[in-house]
């Protein structure tokens, strides 16, 4: 990896119109803003659809696409919907953020409509079409059935429809195909124009000479096609209930631990099938993206199980990862591929060992360098060339907000190391920035937010809390042309 830097900004911050972030025009316009700044990536969170909570780490599917991120104007161009349609819904456009539970109750029935025209139009029988569908079943035909199973059972999840359905019993799904066939047909349709709309928009980027960061958790969610499909994949017992759910340990942020409650991979099971299904997923997203951010990297070495049912963390152990094995599989089938490994938090000596037997550079964030909770190896002179630094990521409060949040031996930390006679709360963004662009990390990304010097009512997530997360959105105009300037100004100046 060359030195270079990028800027983490999620598609859903995006200022498009139809109350939410999405293919749009204005994502073309990012990216020729981020030439412009001389960028050279541009990171994303996952794009898989969302359910409850509207979390990007928690989806339908580790395939699928986000519907919210068709862009409704391509498809009004495309003679599938009017404007006069998209006009008579209410999808919270004047909101400053994003109102999901108004794009939930708008956005399908939009699209519904576009599917109809499409549908009308001998839109299924179309050559690109097929071709889509049929390249794509190995996870579009259990996903849409999944989707239109879940919406017929009043959305809840698949572990409490009835038996021949949760079991997949070959009748059961032989009569949901029959009888739900249209609803099926729509799921694959959004799924369909999600792809050549993304795939146009990616092929734009690297035009640019704009690489595309995608984000994966290691999980997948419970409530998914992926668990349904194939329960043999998970630590399921015989009834398809999870033995033990993943988290994480109490520790200096968590008297508790974290419980995610994501079903665990039965890894003996994966080794058993020289991990297929992790190779065809990495394949998968190497056709979405440049390069890919694997979340909670730590959990291929080992990770925290905690008994099923559990209310806390706290009961949890640490169980053996597949380690090398599984990236050993995955470059013997597709080469090296180009990773970051989310390596945040407490790491063991089994870790620090696993990242360097594979190669790909780990994570440096720059807020927790003055932290006392965290280790000093955030601190830039420790920095190695073979690691991306932030100044914060989507978890953490914009670097403006965290001069409020922190504590005060934090900030007087942070005014020694960069020999500062006092942190002005309007100059500490700049300085962050300049901190990360001129360490010796490879790579440097930073939030869209610390650019625009925003607090933390920009910031997109407040980890083990929900409410309120994922809804910010950057607004029309305000990444402006003296912000570009100010970016392209300290990229050359620190060689990036």
């Amino acid at each position: 990896m060359k030195r270079a830097s990028g800027i983490l900004l999620p598609i859903f911050s995006l200022p498009s119109k139809y109350g939410i972030g999405c293919f749009s025009k204005d994502a073309y316009k990012f990216v020729d803003m981020l030439k412009e700044a001389g960028q050279s990536y541009w990171q994303i969170l996952p794009l898989g659809p969302t359910g409850y909570g509207d979390s990007p780490y928690q989806s339908f599917s580790t395939f699928a696409g986000n519907p919210y991120f068709i862009d409704l104007k391509t498809l009004i161009k495309e003679g599938l919907l009017t404007k006069k349609e998209c006009k008579a819904y209410d999808f919270g456009d004047q909101a400053d953020c994003i109102d999901y539970e108004k794009i939930y109750n708008s956005r399908f029935k939009a699209l519904k409509k576009a599917y109809d025209c499409f549908c009308e139009n001998g839109g299924e029988s179309s050559e690109d079409y097929v071709a889509f569908v049929t390249e794509q079943a190995f996870w579009l035909d259990d996903y849409s059935l999944y989707m239109a199973v879940k919406d017929n059972n009043g959305g809840v999840s698949w572990s409490e429809w009835d038996a021949p359905l949760k079991n997949r019993e070959e009748a059961a799904l032989d009569t949901a195909r029959e009888e739900l066939a249209e609803e099926i047909g729509f799921y694959k349709f959004q799924q369909y124009e999600f792809d050549k709309q993304w795939k146009k928009l990616h092929a734009y980027a690297n035009e640019k000479g704009i690489q595309i960061i995608g984000d994966i958790p290691i999980y997948v969610a419970f409530d998914s096609a992926d668990t349904w499909a194939a329960p043999e994949m998970f630590q399921f017992d015989e009834n398809n209930e999870p033995t033990g759910v993943a988290g994480c340990p109490p520790d200096a942020f968590s008297a508790t631990g974290q419980l995610w409650g994501n079903p665990l991979y039965d890894w003996e099971y994966h080794k058993k099938t020289g991990y297929e299904w992790w190779i065809k997923r990495i394949e998968y997203c190497f056709k979405l993206y440049d390069v890919v951010r694997i979340d909670h990297f730590r959990g291929f070495d080992e990770y925290y199980s905690i008994p099923y049912g559990e209310d806390t963390a706290v009961n949890g152990k640490w169980m053996p990862g597949p380690g090398m094995d599984l990236f050993r599989a995955i470059e013997a089938k597709l080469g090296r591929p180009a990773i970051i490994a989310e390596d945040l938090g407490f790491l063991t000596p089994s870790v620090l060992q696993l990242l360097k037997d594979s190669g790909f550079p780990g994570m440096k964030v720059l807020q927790f360098a003055f932290d006392a909770r965290e280790s000093s190896n955030y601190l830039p002179h420790t920095y190695p060339t073979n690691c991306v630094v932030y100044t914060g990521t989507h978890d953490n409060d914009t670097t403006r907000g965290w001069y409020h949040e922190v504590g005060k031996s934090a900030r007087d930390f942070a005014k020694e190391y960069m020999c500062k006679e006092r942190l002005d709360e309007d100059t500490l963004t700049k300085d962050f920035i300049a901190m990360a662009m001129s360490s010796v990390a490879d790579l440097c990304v930073i939030p869209m937010q610390d650019y625009l010097n925003l607090g933390s009512e920009a910031r997109i997530n407040i980890p083990s809390t929900l409410g309120g997360n994922w809804v910010w959105r950057m607004k029309k105009g305000q990444f402006d042309k003296a912000t570009v300037k100010e970016i392209a100004r300290v990229t050359e100046l620190y060689g990036r």
